[in-house]
């Protein structure tokens, strides 16, 4: 099989048959083989009975329902275990992404070699106040803090080798970071286009400022598991050992004041009066809750189990 794409979707329902029909003619005139793999995220709305009539009418339709709201990574992380093509393409159900963009993309993959190409909006059709400068603020944040430098992390059209998709893990609300997850996984080849991006046709924008702060929020957890997500140990064994290092010169400070006192008579303040005493404590109690941390970081980095993060109640052609 040629192409899987991979729908996200929340209450589409009235934008589905415009999709699946652009998808349908975007194919065919491109001789692709192909399967279309929605998610319905928990709709309350007629989004699975849509999706159910168009797989009757057309078996490249498949589709998987989520029994309740799970969340955008979970839905990805579903379609990506089911996906079967050579080149897997994601994309939101809203009609702002174009199908049009799918053959390049994936002569971009096939031919061009890239390991993932993530679509690009420069020019975008969003509430600036609301959307575009939160985004740029974001995505310029993500390129410092991950060195992967796209233009745009948050881009819902995006396109992978199937070997990429099969060894990643995504999870949380990381389907933001999957650029940075694949360069983590080995797959550096990342290649960017500049895609169409439509003004939305029906519904309303799930964007809200709580998915902004979960973004920075969730940025900074990507950053801290590239670098120590395989080894905490060495991140707060490094803090425990500062931490023991003030504790200890403070302790030799409060000696050698008692030793001073011993040895030429000169009076110095009670030891629980001195703010070195309270230093040395607190360096020594965090220094040691630190290292703990770092312990139970490695121990539940070797014992932890791949946890079902979603239930899904209905398949359709899987």
């Amino acid at each position: 099989m040629d192409i899987s794409i991979i729908i996200p979707l929340l209450n589409e329902q009235e934008s589905l048959p415009e999709l699946t029909s652009w998808i349908t003619r975007v194919m065919t005139e491109n001789n692709f083989s192909y399967e279309v793999i929605f998610i319905d995220d928990g709709s309350t709305d007629k989004s699975w009975e849509t999706i159910q009539n168009l797989s009757t009418e057309n078996s490249n339709i498949k589709g998987i329902k989520f029994l309740t709201n799970f969340g955008k990574s979970q839905a990805l992380h579903a379609g990506f275990a089911k996906a079967q093509g050579h080149v897997v393409i994601t994309m939101d159900a809203d009609l702002q992404d174009s199908p049009d963009e799918i053959p390049e993309l994936y002569n971009m993959i096939t031919k061009q070699n890239y390991d993932l190409v993530s679509g690009w909006k420069k020019k975008r059709y969003d509430s600036v106040v609301a959307k575009n400068l939160p985004s740029k603020l974001f995505n310029w944040a993500a390129r410092k803090t991950s060195n992967v430098q796209l233009n745009d992390f948050n881009c819902g059209l995006k396109a992978y080798k199937n070997i990429v998709i099969k060894n990643i893990e995504v999870s949380g609300e990381m389907h933001r970071y999957i650029p940075v997850l694949a360069k983590n996984a080995g797959f550096g080849n990342i290649g960017e286009k500049v895609v169409i991006h439509q003004a939305r046709k029906y519904g309303e924008s799930k964007f809200g400022i709580n998915r902004f702060i979960n973004g920075f929020l969730d940025l900074i957890t990507i950053w801290f598991l590239s670098k120590y997500g395989k080894r905490p140990m060495h991140l707060f064994g490094a803090a425990g050992v500062l931490m023991f290092i003030i504790g200890f010169i403070s302790t030799f400070l409060i000696i050698g004041l008692k030793l001073l006192k011993l040895y030429t008579g000169y009076e110095t303040i009670l030891v629980t009066s001195n703010p070195l005493f309270y230093i040395a404590l607190t360096a020594m109690i965090i220094g040691t809750q630190l290292f703990l941390a770092g312990f139970l970081g490695e121990i539940i980095l070797r014992t932890k189990n791949n946890e079902e993060r979603y239930k899904i109640s209905k398949e359709i052609n899987l």
